[in-house]
């Protein structure tokens, strides 16, 4: 399997592999090799996606996608008209609700920033005390890289342990033509260059690899875990501004 060309055999043994997978996952002496084990990840894009179908199916797989644009996106904009305007913010609510963008985010990607803005944001504990910038907290969840600049230099450039995050990469943020997932300093690359998909696929890279959520995002992805997915909505406790936005959203 590490060796073939043929995606369609890899995707059929990785299937066949899942089990196996998860339990190296829940071994905490393995899990942090799962991408040697299994390095066809770092090359063949859509098999986070398989073990996530895998995991929870079909119907719980789509719903971001399928819900995101028509249901959630113009509520989530409804409530940051109502923040205190910052230039970051007005510019982000621009550009959602825009159909051609020059700069900045495109609308998918501007409107799933808006939920950084809206959700309070986690502290940093004890050795950094306090909370980060809403600015700050995007970064944790989308980095932008120009064509031509090394991807590898990225990798090689950090300098601490994060959460998975998305690498964007094109001529400006406006235009990105590929998306990345970094996790354990690897880029895999995401199935599609479509905003949307991307921040799916970095969801479901969080229950593929058995990651946490990245501290200062907690509520954004408890809030997508909960409103969208609908994935341990009564075992997982929120805050209650996540409470309180999911049920406006679900209204």
């Amino acid at each position: 399997m590490k060796h073939t060309a043929d995606e369609s055999v890899v995707k059929e043994k990785m299937r066949f592999t899942l089990v196996y997978r998860q339990k190296i996952l829940h071994d905490p002496d393995k899990s942090s090799d799962i991408l040697t084990i299994f390095p066809r990840f770092m090359d063949i894009p859509g098999l986070i996606e398989q073990d996530f179908t895998l995991l929870f199916g079909d119907s719980t797989s789509a719903k971001l996608l399928e819900k995101w644009s028509t249901n959630i996106k113009p509520k989530v904009i409804a409530q940051s008209r109502g923040l205190t305007q910052t230039g970051e913010l007005q510019d982000l609510v621009q550009n959602a609700v825009a159909t051609e963008i020059e700069e900045g985010w495109d609308s998918d990607r501007s409107s799933i920033l808006l939920l950084v803005h809206l959700l309070p944001l986690s502290s940093q504990g004890r050795k950094r005390p306090g909370k980060i910038s809403a600015r700050q907290a995007c970064d944790c969840l989308v980095k932008f890289i120009k064509t031509g600049v090394s991807i590898q230099g990225h990798l090689e450039g950090i300098t601490q342990s994060v959460q998975p995050y998305l690498l964007a990469a094109g001529p400006k943020k406006s235009r990105i033509q590929s998306y990345f997932i970094v996790v354990d300093k690897q880029a895999l690359p995401c199935k599609s260059s479509n905003s949307l998909a991307a921040v799916d696929e970095l969801f479901k890279a969080h229950y593929v690899f058995g990651t946490t959520y990245c501290q200062e995002l907690t509520n954004v992805f408890t809030f997508l875990q909960t409103t969208l997915y609908d994935i341990d909505v009564e075992m997982t406790k929120v805050n209650p501004r996540v409470a309180e936005l999911r049920a406006r959203m679900l209204h």
